[in-house]
């Protein structure tokens, strides 16, 4: 007898967009200037790779704990230890968010031009992803808050919001969650929160120390340069963390990415040099784009490392994302995110940033 049936994936899982991560190279295979992915162009802290380098004994597991790191995170930040919950980038945390507390017949919303991930993480588990519309590319309180139905267990928004780059402010951050029913899970993405000034600040880590339905991620892959070590942290009530440690991988951290990590913290200066970097550059290019308005190119208003271009003119991102590859640039083109007009372009070093500016200026203008 032949059996022909073979395995078949639950439904849901694949109806997912497989994630889609920034090129660094052409199509034809050149190794390219990236500025797809925003990491940090001035790399990370020389503290940080000392740290990692001095971790040479690969024969035992890290601390499954990384009780060091929460310790330190704990110290840096005003926090509880016990509360802070650590895991492969921000990513893995995103998904544990889902994983234990949403599933089958549950509603997930994020808004309009979110992270890719939210929409990953909430079909993972079978529940059903909801959009709330923008507005002006930016997180909509008020679109979120009718989209909530009795079904509805989690709602995510980054703060800076990636791909936009706008920003939500504190009052904003309060109004949405107090008008939350209580057994939604809030969970407050801020990946780029580093680059913020204090005036900016959401507050989300204080909303989180106090409020039970309020968790906060962050990662130590943009501002603190160790993308390649995948070092994400959470912060939230003492039950929310109980229950997403019961789904967390073991060793989740290497034992050189905890002490890179800790290390990387504590180089405040390196943090100051990358944000004031960024700040200047960052202001720098903007003016540059909107210097070729009159050639229908704006750059949506950013609080992150990146700009997002919108191209509403007789070039088309498409085009543009094609010539700054002929010129040596790889960035982000965004069709799979509802955003076919638009590039989002990382902030890079002095050289690399005037290089994609100059680029660009000949793209649309033609000369």
């Amino acid at each position: 007898m032949t059996d022909l049936a073979i395995p078949q994936p639950k439904p849901w899982v694949m109806g997912i967009a497989p994630y889609v991560p920034g090129r660094s190279k052409g199509d034809d295979g050149r190794v390219l200037v990236k500025l797809s992915a925003n990491e940090n162009p001035l790399g990370c802290s020389p503290d940080a790779s000392a740290a990692f380098i001095a971790e040479a004994d690969m024969r035992r597991y890290p601390d499954p704990g990384a009780t060091a790191l929460r310790e330190a995170l704990a110290a840096h930040h005003g926090l509880d230890p016990a509360r802070i919950i650590y895991g492969t980038g921000s990513d893995e945390l995103l998904h544990l968010a889902a994983g234990a507390f949403a599933g089958l017949g549950d509603e997930v919303i994020y808004v309009r031009f979110g992270f890719a991930v939210y929409d990953i993480a909430a079909r993972r588990v079978g529940a059903t992803p909801v959009i709330a519309p923008d507005v002006n590319y930016g997180t909509d309180v008020d679109a979120i808050l009718a989209c909530v139905t009795p079904r509805t267990r989690v709602v995510y928004v980054a703060n800076p919001n990636n791909p936009t780059s706008t920003l939500l402010s504190r009052d904003e951050i309060a109004r949405l969650h107090a008008s939350l029913p209580g057994d939604v899970l809030f969970v407050l993405d801020q990946a780029y929160a580093e680059y913020l000034s204090p005036d900016e600040d959401d507050h989300g880590l204080a909303l989180a120390a106090e409020a039970p339905n309020v968790f906060v991620t962050r990662t130590f892959s943009k501002i603190y340069g160790l993308a390649a070590e995948r070092i994400g942290w959470g912060y939230g009530a003492a039950p929310l963390i109980d229950a997403m440690h019961r789904i967390r991988a073991p060793f989740n951290v290497t034992a050189a990415g905890q002490q890179a990590a800790i290390a990387a913290l504590a180089d405040t200066g390196f943090v100051d040099a990358s944000r004031e970097h960024n700040t200047r550059w960052r202001n720098w290019l903007a003016d540059e784009v909107a210097a070729l308005g009159n050639h229908g190119i704006t750059a949506v208003n950013s609080a992150t490392n990146f700009l997002l271009v919108l191209f509403e003119g007789d070039v088309s991102a498409e085009y543009a994302y094609k010539a700054l590859m002929e010129a040596g640039y790889i960035v982000r083109w965004l069709p799979g995110q509802g955003l076919p007009h638009a590039l989002r372009i990382t902030i890079g070093t002095e050289e690399e940033t005037r290089g994609v500016a100059a680029a660009l200026r000949r793209i649309v203008t033609g000369a």
